[in-house]
């Protein structure tokens, strides 16, 4: 019974280090990949299905680029609101 405990334990722990190491490398943060989006950001047209992925692939890091003085007229402006609402991603609540 013990080793049935411990066997399940060490499993756990496996898959708690494999999550970590995935989670660690899913995203990396760099705003130049928002840059399918950038003319319906600016113009209001139609998000691209290359801009809505992106977003989507982007999301963890837009919290990140608001507090950027030099992206946040872009990342809090009208035109992303409306490119977050059509690419059916929540506008992030920072």
């Amino acid at each position: 019974m013990n080793t049935k405990i411990a066997s399940l334990a060490i499993l756990a722990l496996a898959m708690l280090a494999l999550a970590q190491v995935e989670v660690a490398t899913a995203v990396t943060c760099n705003p130049l990949q928002l840059s399918p989006c950038a003319a319906a950001i600016t113009s209001g047209g139609k998000p691209s299905a290359a801009c809505c992925a992106k977003l989507k692939e982007q999301r963890p890091c837009l919290c990140q680029y608001m507090r950027n003085p030099n992206l946040q007229k872009f990342i809090k402006s009208p035109g992303a609101k409306k490119v977050s609402s059509a690419c059916n991603i929540p506008y992030p609540k920072c």
